[in-house]
């Protein structure tokens, strides 16, 4: 019997224990601190991964569970194509038909959502999440903890700074800075975070 626990019961937390049965995890056991069954270091020690879509909660509790002696693991859908150059930290979260080619960097604690195209040589910073549908051209560099919203697009060599939220749709076409709230067809900078 292969178990695991899914820290994070949210609609998220479903669709991460989905893609852990796809890869062989025979029990499931949630862990959320709103319910009866909470995260403690006296657990037997299975597999655990964050299912948390909060970039910086997710990164908080991964440090936690980590500094607990569990084993952080990666969950990939089976349908996910990834380039066999592609370097991956822990913890990562790599939804049914997200495509990863060659010489991409993916960090620990990201979200590559479903149907997302990271192209050659793309960074994506530590705990960033990239929503569905999201592309990313050729050698973008993703911030830590940034946020990059359903359906946007950002072109070959642009950089998105740490802790910034993208809005849904946008196109991103110049650099932008960390902390920032952007959205937009170009992508434009309407506050700071």
């Amino acid at each position: 019997m292969k178990q695991i626990y899914i820290y994070g019961f949210s609609g998220h937390g479903q669709v991460v224990a989905d893609v852990a049965r796809s890869v062989g995890y025979d029990e499931i056991v949630f862990l959320d601190d709103a319910s009866e069954l909470k995260f403690s270091p006296d657990l037997p020690k299975f597999d655990i991964f964050i299912a948390i879509g909060n970039c910086k909660i997710r990164q908080m509790l991964q440090e936690k569970v980590r500094s607990a002696g569990f084993n952080v693991v990666n969950l990939i859908h089976p349908s996910a194509v990834i380039s066999s150059s592609v370097k991956l930290g822990r913890g990562i979260a790599i939804m049914p038909n997200a495509v990863i080619n060659a010489n991409a960097l993916i960090c620990d604690g990201v979200i590559l959502n479903s149907g997302s195209v990271t192209e050659h040589d793309c960074v994506v910073g530590e705990f960033a999440h990239i929503c569905p549908k999201v592309a990313l051209a050729g050698n973008v560099k993703v911030g830590k903890r940034a946020w990059i919203g359903i359906g946007s697009c950002v072109i070959q060599g642009k950089s998105i700074g740490d802790d910034t939220l993208i809005g849904a749709g946008s196109v991103i076409v110049k650099d932008i800075a960390s902390n920032a709230k952007a959205y937009g067809n170009p992508c434009k900078v309407v506050s700071q975070i």
